[in-house]
């Protein structure tokens, strides 16, 4: 695995991909990811969760990381005009430890694709800050990203390219789970990470798969280990 698999966007700080099911009993690494930070805040984007209670979703969240120890500052990013909010992409520049939540993967990128809060999240990652998606919020990080209505590919915002994370995988049908590998493009991980468990990309660029469940990965038809992918994220 030389000349394929997962390139990360640049110098940065960790990457969590979450498979879903977050911010309760299991997940002990946000407590990793917290201390990481050198945070005692993390900033929680439900976007995904717009037409979903995203203040339910908020509320589970201020009490999970209150048990750690954190605040957690909401960011109400519901609808695109909300992602060119300054007040937004003030607070996602300065952030140390961003979280982005599960819900509608195609309305997390709708919103958020190619906007002032993206280009934000983006810079405070690349000066270090820790970048946690949950499910939807894992999907659109890597690039290809898996359509959730029928297991094609389609476009992710690519912070690691050529992995597409495959969230809540025990929840998969065994028809899209096999359209899904055989659509697979040549070179690319497809990391099937169960929920409440992490698929985490470190600042040093080692990977850990940490949590209640086994990450599976696969590349070019053949499964492959977490440990392969050490050594060939960055450009």
């Amino acid at each position: 695995m030389t000349d394929a698999g997962p390139e990360v966007d640049g110098t940065s700080g960790p990457l969590a991909f979450v498979g879903g099911g977050e911010w309760q009993e299991g997940c002990d690494f946000d407590a990793r990811l917290l201390e990481q930070s050198g945070a005692d805040e993390v900033v929680v984007l439900p976007t995904a969760a717009a037409y979903e209670h995203p203040g339910k979703a908020v509320a589970r969240a201020r009490e999970w990381f209150g048990r750690l120890g954190a605040a957690v500052h909401e960011l109400p990013v519901l609808a695109r005009a909300d992602a060119a909010d300054p007040a937004v992409v003030e607070a996602l520049r300065c952030a140390r430890f961003i979280y982005l939540g599960d819900g509608s993967t195609l309305h997390l990128r709708s919103v958020i694709k190619d906007s002032p809060a993206w280009g934000a999240l983006v810079d405070a990652w690349r000066r270090g800050a820790v970048v946690a998606g949950s499910a939807a919020g894992a999907m659109i990080l890597g690039d290809p990203m898996v359509d959730p209505r029928g297991g094609a590919f389609t476009l992710g915002l690519g912070l690691v390219r050529n992995m597409a994370l495959v969230p809540h995988w025990e929840r998969w049908s065994p028809a899209t789970t096999r359209r899904m590998l055989h659509l697979l493009p040549a070179g690319v991980v497809a990391a099937e990470i169960p929920e409440r468990t992490a698929l985490v990309r470190w600042a040093d660029g080692t990977w850990e798969a940490i949590g209640a469940g086994e990450v599976s990965l696969a590349l070019d038809g053949s499964p492959t280990h977490v440990g392969a992918l050490e050594g060939v994220v960055a450009r």
